[in-house]
């Protein structure tokens, strides 16, 4: 240790706090004397003479602020990503609607454009209107049908045809042919643009009048259409609530047979917004004003939702109700009710969110004390050598404080700023906390260190460690035991904090408990070794049982560095399996199994699309279904019943329902009997609650006019053949006793498979094998089409990414922690091996023995750190929801998985492995040999 003291600056010619040139009677000196033997500055000589660790030692700051500042602000952004995507392609129910009855007697544009400038100037800066710019006209409420002979009737229903009038229509769509309807005569048709889709659609000709019933005053209405136009883009949130605008609706009668018709309406000029009123029997004025949801933030919501509120039906809206002079001026939105949903997404994705963030920061704080540990130690000597020659103990603290704040703050702050530069957010109190959190920790690692080692010696107090490892079990303890009492935390309450410290406590806990245990065990090893012939595998276990230096037992702080890692990245690698796997299985419900294939209204599956979609490759299991939607069950204690009955091939149907998971049954028990007898059917338990107990026959009337006789086979939780179950559901099985019931034509309606099966070539039989003409209305759906589409959620994709890098961060930060203890350790371990070479110890030898001493706390980690993410799992796993992250409605509950932990654990274990042999190649063989050439002094 001479030789260091005397490389450097003499501390004891800088004036120390209380020395005699610092007295106030102290000895003088002149002015030229004084310049002559001032000592260099304290710092640039301290950081001058060890350039590598200073170098070193700003990287580690420069890394841990960026991940402080950068973490907060990924986890905003991803928020904010998440709400505007959630809330985006809603243009309509995120919008400001305001309607009022049309006034009586003559309208112009200019009265809506009044109306409006007033409902813009109470928009304030907490919301605002979006780019594309508010909407606003006149409609009729009601259409009339068409009466003209030559127009599309797909089913023999006449079309519809409403108006409306639309600011600004023509700045959105182009004239196809014709004009822009103005002018018109009272007693005339009205003047009318109508889209060029719709007029295809519906076989409307530029300059036909368009003839309507007379009303009960014999009055016919009619429209003549002047122009054609054709829309910019239909997609244009311009058109967002006005589909029929831009082309013609399939529409539905309404009744007990249904009948397909075309519906549209048609654009009408300035002049003739009073003549909405008598074509639709009413007429009202609207005002959309979409808000920019490109500008919500996470942090807003709350005042965004209060000043929707004020707007819709509080202040606002009575002050712009007289303003406007409209006394039934009414506005909505639902946009209140979306940024609650949205809340509630970010909330229940915030916990699994931020185990990652958690683990990473934990790992990071317990290298940060390594580290400080192993400088203090390193420069124990220094430091004693000072406080011997007159520093007291705040002086030399502080001189440490200044050296390191050199080296800390600029890098500190250039982390900062490059975190704010390559995750630009609004937000900044968060980032800058942390930061600054961070910051103080890493500058005060050595000082505080210090400040122990040069305290006065105390007698060993070995209870009190024993003590603060009780607290941490009991702290651990009571988190657990809160969170499985409570279970998840209710919505609208933040995210669950205790859900995110559980594991950690867990991890740490594990540690603390291993740390005691992992001498004593590693010392059987090594008592087990020593019976063998090997030198080498008693050595390293010994040593690895014993600590370095004068401690008697090895640092607990690199075991609960690793163990935060593997137990952080086994959880959240098991969350985010289950996510996976979850999202897979809700995708086949939602499916009914990996493929369906439904026929339209009226339509069967043709057989040979059935048999072609059957030999595709990959597919398992198919099976042709037959459903009745409008079926009426007699018998039950209701009288009748509506149900939906699914007839198909009872033992394909079974595997179906066994591959996905509802409505599992023994194809036996629809087994037919001979004769007249009930027909056996499977009822679901929503409505084997309605029938009569008792076993009698009940009677089953088919949509098609069929009867069949059943009785109860079994009960089932529900059918592939409805995503949501299906409710009230009979299954029946196919064959001559169903037969009779059911009409010869159309057929099976839905087709079933299993397996994996390329959706192109999927789609292309469809088209080549469907009716004429029908195509289009089959619905092909695939569970790897349904799975990629709930997994598009950004909230989602935010929370992976963060897990992983954050995981990435933590499992650094514990291989920094294991180099740190080699580092720590690597003076008396090149001592050791020097002593050794010289009594023939070869180099081979020496690397197995520094991976024999090192390896057993990174396998005891492992271990450990397996063993505790399971348990993790085991106990806090029925309480974490995952259906945000699935994108779907999922059952609360997380399973342990040996494999994703097992990958965590055994992964860091390689890495921990090629460390220490990387670090054994970098500096081992230096160490030993200047060891060997200066000999032992120690």
């Amino acid at each position: 240790m001479t030789r260091d003291v005397t490389d450097r600056p003499d501390p004891a010619d800088d004036p120390q706090p209380g020395s005699a040139r610092h007295r106030p009677d102290g000895p003088r000196r002149d002015g030229a004397a004084e310049r002559r033997v001032r000592p260099a500055a304290w710092v640039r000589t301290r950081l001058s003479a060890a350039p590598l660790g200073t170098l070193l030692a700003a990287a580690l700051a420069f890394t841990a602020v960026l991940l402080a500042a950068a973490l907060p602000r990924a986890l905003d952004r991803g928020a904010d990503q998440a709400l505007r995507s959630f809330l985006h392609g809603r243009p309509a129910p995120t919008s400001l609607i305001a309607t009022s009855d049309a006034q009586v007697g003559p309208q112009t544009p200019e009265g809506l454009d009044e109306v409006l400038a007033k409902l813009l100037a109470r928009t304030g800066p907490v919301f605002r209107i979006a780019p594309t710019g508010p909407v606003h006209g006149t409609r009729a409420l009601r259409s009339r049908e068409l009466t003209n002979p030559g127009l599309s009737r797909p089913e023999g229903a006449p079309p519809a045809l409403g108006l409306v009038y639309l600011r600004h229509a023509d700045e959105h769509a182009r004239l196809v042919a014709g004009r822009w309807p103005t002018g018109g005569t009272a007693d005339g048709p009205v003047p009318v643009a109508l889209s060029q889709q719709a007029a295809e659609t519906m076989n409307v000709r530029l300059g036909m009048v368009l003839e309507t019933p007379p009303d009960l005053s014999d009055r016919p209405f009619r429209a003549e259409v002047v122009g054609l136009y054709a829309p910019h883009d239909a997609d244009d949130t311009y058109w967002a609530d006005l589909p029929c605008l831009t082309r013609a609706c399939a529409t539905y009668t309404r009744g007990k047979d249904p009948k397909l018709y075309w519906q549209t309406a048609a654009l009408v000029g300035p002049d003739a917004i009073d003549r909405l009123g008598p074509w639709g029997k009413e007429a009202e004025d609207f005002w959309r004003l979409p808000v920019d949801t490109a500008s919500l933030r996470t942090d807003q919501l709350a005042v965004v939702k209060q000043e929707v509120a004020s707007y819709t039906v509080g202040r606002t809206a009575t002050e712009l109700e007289r303003s406007a002079g409209r006394a039934n001026l009414r506005i909505t939105s639902q946009l209140p009710q979306l940024l609650t949903q949205a809340e509630a997404r970010w909330q229940a994705a915030a916990p699994l969110a931020a185990i990652g963030p958690a683990g990473v920061t934990g790992v990071a704080v317990v290298v940060f004390c390594l580290a400080g540990a192993l400088a203090a130690d390193r420069r124990r000597a220094e430091l004693q050598l000072l406080a011997a020659r007159g520093g007291s103990r705040a002086g030399i603290v502080g001189r440490l404080l200044r050296e390191g704040a050199v080296t800390v703050l600029p890098v500190a702050a250039a982390a900062t700023a490059l975190a704010a530069v390559l995750l630009p957010t609004p937000r900044w109190a968060g980032s800058l906390l942390a930061a600054t959190a961070t910051t103080l920790f890493v500058l005060l690692a050595l000082p505080v260190r210090a400040a122990v080692l040069l305290s006065p010696p105390r007698a060993p107090a070995p209870r009190r460690r024993l003590v603060a490892e009780l607290l941490v079990l009991a702290a651990t303890a009571a988190a657990v035991y809160e969170v499985r009492r409570r279970g998840i935390a209710p919505a609208g309450q933040g995210p669950d904090v205790l859900l995110v410290a559980a594991p950690l406590l867990l991890a740490l806990s594990g540690g603390l408990v291993l740390a005691r245990l992992q001498p004593a065990l590693v010392g059987l090893l090594a008592r087990a070794a020593g019976r063998g012939r090997g030198l080498v595998g008693f050595l390293g276990l010994a040593r690895a049982a014993r600590g370095t230096g004068s401690r008697v037992r090895p640092s607990a702080l690199p075991l609960i560095a690793l163990l935060l890692a593997v137990t952080t990245g086994g959880f959240g690698a098991t969350v985010l399996d289950a996510v996976d796997s979850a999202r897979i299985r809700a995708a086949r419900l939602a499916v009914g199994g990996d493929v369906h294939i439904a026929a339209p209204a009226g339509y069967a599956v043709p057989q040979e699309m059935a048999r072609a979609a059957a030999a595709l490759p990959g597919v398992r299991t198919a099976v042709d279904v037959w459903t009745d939607d409008n079926a009426f069950l007699f018998g039950t204690v209701q009288g009748s019943t509506q149900v939906t009955v699914v007839i198909a091939d009872p033992a394909r149907y079974a595997e179906l329902a066994r591959a996905i998971g509802r409505g599992r049954f023994d194809p036996e028990l629809l087994a037919t009997g001979a004769g007249d007898a009930p027909v056996p059917a499977l009822f679901s338990s929503e409505l084997a609650r309605l029938a009569k107990p008792g076993g009698e026959p009940f009677r089953l009337h088919l949509d098609s006019g069929g009867e069949l006789r059943i009785r109860t086979a079994g009960v089932v939780d529900g059918t592939p053949a409805k995503p949501d179950g299906g409710g009230a559901v009979l299954v029946l099985p196919a064959g001559s006793a169903t037969a009779a019931a059911l009409p010869r034509t159309p057929g099976p309606d839905r087709w079933f498979a299993t397996g994996a099966v390329d959706e192109d070539r999927l789609q292309e039989l469809v088209r080549a094998t469907a009716p004429a003409g029908q195509a289009a209305r089959f619905r092909v759906e695939t569970s790897t089409a349904v799975a990629a589409g709930l997994g598009e959620n950004p909230l989602q994709r935010s929370a992976g990414r963060l897990f992983w890098g954050s995981l990435a961060g933590a499992l650094g930060f514990a291989l920094l922690a294991v180099l740190l203890t080699l580092v720590r350790a690597a003076p008396e371990r090149a001592a050791v091996l020097a002593r050794l070479r010289t009594m023939g110890l070869r180099p081979r030898q020496g690397l197995r023995l520094i991976l024999v001493e090192a390896l057993p706390q990174a396998v005891g980690a492992t271990i450990g750190g397996a063993v505790v993410g399971l348990a993790a799992v085991a106990l806090l796993g029925p309480y974490v929801d995952l259906s945000t992250m699935v994108g779907a409605p999922v059952p609360p509950g997380l399973r342990p998985a040996v494999l994703p932990v097992l990958g965590q654990a055994l992964g860091l274990t390689g890495l921990v492995a090629l460390a220490v042999l990387v670090e054994t190649a970098v500096s081992g063989r230096r160490q030993i040999t200047t060891e060997l050439r200066a000999g032992d002094q120690r």
